[in-house]
């Protein structure tokens, strides 16, 4: 069965899509941490980030840095925090989350909740940067 990030490569369901190319997809993550945290996602489906093929994995990391600067560009932060849990979705992902100190990072604390006007707010700030 397809991941909920492939329905979304696949545009079978919407997201808030920021960048993407012939391999790889970024998009807003629907349960932030912080305004702008964006989840980048190679469009091979692969579980595991380890698993993935050298190229692959190397095209994700140049991908996410491209990413991760227009993030910092268009989000007021510290710095873009980056994690690779990979428990939630089964598909390699990065999270690109901007913070202002650790404790930003945390994946106990509760997600924040925007509107749709306001995820699309944020992407066209985003692409714009």
């Amino acid at each position: 069965m397809a991941s909920i990030f492939t329905k979304i490569i696949n545009r079978e369901v919407p997201g808030y899509i920021i960048d993407e190319n012939e391999d790889f997809i970024a998009f807003l993550d629907v349960f932030p941490l912080a305004k702008g945290h964006t989840l980048v996602v190679p469009k091979k489906e692969v579980d595991y980030i380890f698993d993935l093929d050298e190229q692959t994995y190397i095209g994700l990391q140049k991908f996410a840095k491209k990413v991760a600067l227009k993030v910092e560009k268009a989000i007021v932060c510290e710095r873009i925090g980056v994690a690779v849990i990979g428990l939630e979705v089964p598909h390699t992902h990065i999270h690109l989350v901007p913070i202002n100190n650790v404790s930003d990072i945390d994946f106990s604390r509760p997600k924040l909740k925007f509107t749709e006007v306001e995820f699309k707010v944020i992407q066209e700030k985003i692409i714009g940067a």
